[in-house]
Parts: structure tokens; sequence; C-alpha cells
């Protein structure tokens, strides 16, 4: 059996595809792992999943986040006071692995513990996370994300699209699937496809 020569083999379509799509998951990786370094956090940017932010936030903007390492560099205020709080992204107390984007409205500093009183612009009241009222600043600093810097309108619908139906069982299949079909098109025997590469 005749051996490939290496300039042969990436000679052919389907490993030169190969190779490019190494290259654009290594370059989209290499530009998260400096982005989380950039901004000092693990979620440098985020999709708002919900309307409770509007109209300053709507569901589908693509919202890029700061890492904070102090409760006392967040800034707190209603949203019409002459100086807003900073929207802030902290874990939901009641659920860690779920994330929430609100804008903090109050803080307090208790036991050398920040903890902070938020609010959704488009919601009536604010949060309450302790469930029972006792005080109105009552999540804790450590549940602490980050602070949004900036967002961009719409962006954010692609991670959703991709959070709410390609990362289930079904989405993935589809990828392999398609990314398959992709690769290996040409060795398809496909009705017609012979016809058309025959012609002249």
């Amino acid at each position: 059996m005749k051996q490939l020569k290496l300039s042969e083999i990436l000679k052919r379509e389907y490993v030169k595809t190969a190779i490019l799509l190494a290259v654009v998951v290594v370059s989209v990786f290499a530009f998260w792992i400096g982005l989380t370094t950039a901004l000092k956090t693990e979620y440098p940017m985020l999709a708002v999943a919900s309307g409770s932010m509007e109209p300053t936030l709507y569901k589908g903007d693509l919202i890029m986040v700061q890492g904070v390492l102090d409760g006392y560099d967040i800034k707190v205020g209603p949203k019409d006071s002459a100086e807003p709080g900073d929207i802030i992204v902290f874990h939901k107390p009641t659920d860690p692995s779920e994330l929430i984007v609100h804008r903090a409205i109050d803080k307090e500093l208790r036991g050398g513990t920040w903890y902070f009183q938020t609010k959704g612009d488009a919601n009536s009241g604010a949060d309450n996370w302790d469930g029972n009222w006792k005080t109105d600043c009552d999540l804790a600093e450590n549940y602490l994300v980050g602070k949004v810097v900036g967002h961009v309108s719409n962006i954010g619908y692609i991670p959703l699209f991709l959070r709410e139906f390609l990362w289930t069982p079904i989405g993935m299949i589809l990828i392999v699937a398609l990314l398959l079909l992709f690769l290996f098109y040409d060795y398809i025997p496909l009705p017609g496809k012979k016809d058309q590469q025959d012609a002249p």
C-alpha cells in the first residue's frame, strides 16, 4: 500500500478544514483566557436571560463583567437617583449555580462583611434573599461575581440559543452530525453528486 506524504495529506480538503476548525477553537479559547485575566473574573461576558433589568438591559443583551474583590468598591443607589448603583452579577443565594444580574441599591457592613440589597430595574420591589425580611441588605459579598461595565444589544441571543437548545443531548447530536457531514461530505455517495462531479 502506498504511503502518503505529509504534503499530500495536508492538501486534502477535509484535513484543511479540520486544521482551520482547530485554529478557530484555539483562537477563541485564547481570547477567552485573555478576557478572564484582564477582567479578573471567570465570567467576563454573559447573556441577559430575562427582562428584569429593562429598560437598562434587555433579554438577549451581551454584558461585559469586571470582577470585584471587595464589596466596598460597589456603588449603590436606586435607578432613578442622581448616581444610580452599579449593576452587579452574583450567584443566586438559593441556587448558586444560577447567576443574577440586578442593581445594587443599598449596602451595609456587618462583622467585616459587606451585605447588599438588590433589585431588578423592572421589578416592583427589592429582592428578598434570606426569605424572612430580617434586613434589607441580605446578599453577602461572597456571592458577588462582578459589576457590569458594558453591553451590546441582541448579541446575547446567540449564547442563549446555544445554552437552551444546542447544549441539550439532541443539540449535541445535531452538532456532531453536522460536523461529520461537513468534514466527510465528499465521501458520502449522494444521488446526482457523481453526475455533477463528472460534468465538464
